[in-house]
């Protein structure tokens, strides 16, 4: 963990996030505090990270997403070297992917 990122301010902020209870109230909180280009930047990202996992090439995920090759070498970086925090929320949710993708 980043330590200049751990702070009193932070940890409220992630105090809020958790306390979201659905997806609803996630769009609500996420819309009075992002912008839309935030808001679709970190989706873009976090899209990115799916097809990498899915070992798609930069180029299939430069033309769907529309992410940069720097975004997506970003990501990727995070994806290897990181620490984890994508992997762990995939993990979470693949059941739930599993079975949107089936209805």
């Amino acid at each position: 963990m980043n330590k200049k990122l751990k702070t009193p301010a932070v940890d409220f902020l992630f105090d809020a996030i958790l306390s979201l209870n659905s997806l609803e109230e996630c769009y609500t909180f996420f819309e009075d505090i992002c912008t839309i280009n935030e808001l679709l930047s970190l989706s873009q990202r976090f899209e990115v990270a799916k097809m990498l996992r899915e070992h798609r090439t930069y180029l299939e995920i430069a033309e769907k997403t529309g992410a940069s090759t720097a975004t997506i070498s970003r990501v990727n970086r995070s994806l290897n070297y990181g620490n984890d925090g994508y992997d762990l929320v995939f993990e979470r949710i693949a059941p739930e992917l599993v079975k949107k993708e089936q209805d």
